[in-house]
């Protein structure tokens, strides 16, 4: 990838959505999220044109680049491998994990879904995953459909010494249950962006409070 793995920290893991951080306000939306402390980011767009979705890609790789903090592409290794950003985000239906690591290297950040499903995560960690998510916890308007995970899941994935996610209609309301249970990264969407730059960061800062009160140290040992 032309740049060394960066640690993953427990915190806010910021995932990008074009319906709620469009074009115009794609940049100063994660930048928000940068200032009240995100440390992960997801670009994730289904619906630009490959030419919009490399320059949004690329921009963000320098914003996030400048703030020290990793950028991951949601199912596109090819566009993470172009723009230079730290790894990808794959679903169960998406890239082989083993395609693309060779495509992007060792240092890259690849961090797969799991559903509900302990037995994927035991699958992603063989295969060399650097995080495993889990999710949906609570009702999402990203993917309504995903089916329903416990919090007890989080708890058991612990013992595969990965960083876990926890993902799914999360609100600053209702995550403490799931960082108590074991997740290391809380992954928001709808619970963070869709308002104004200061409403950004206001919840963001929300969410890395949170966390960091249970998680005291921030980088997650393997």
């Amino acid at each position: 990838m032309g740049t060394l793995k960066l640690p993953i920290q427990r915190g806010l893991y910021a995932i990008t959505d074009n319906r709620l951080t469009p074009p115009d306000r794609l940049l100063e939306s994660v930048e928000a999220a940068l200032a009240g402390g995100a440390v992960l980011v997801q670009y994730r767009d289904k619906l630009s044109s490959t030419a919009e979705r490399l320059r949004q890609a690329t921009d963000l790789t320098r914003l996030c680049r400048s703030a020290g903090v990793p950028l991951l592409i949601n199912d596109d290794p090819e566009l993470a491998h172009r723009v230079g950003a730290d790894g990808v985000h794959l679903g169960q239906d998406d890239w082989d994990l083993a395609d693309a690591r060779k495509l992007l290297g060792q240092d890259a950040i690849i961090g797969i879904t799991c559903h509900h499903r302990i037995d994927l995560a035991e699958t992603a960690k063989a295969g060399g995953a650097d995080y495993l998510a889990f999710g949906r916890f609570y009702q999402s308007g990203t993917k309504p459909g995903a089916p329903r995970a416990d919090a007890q899941v989080l708890t058991e994935a612990s013992r595969l010494a990965r960083p876990v996610a926890a993902i799914g209609g999360i609100t600053t309301d209702n995550a403490e249950p799931l960082v108590r249970a074991g997740a290391d990264l809380i992954a928001v969407v709808g619970g963070l962006f869709g308002g104004s730059p200061e409403d950004i960061e206001a919840k963001a800062k929300q969410f890395s409070q949170l966390i960091a009160l249970h998680h005291p140290l921030s980088t997650h040992s393997n």
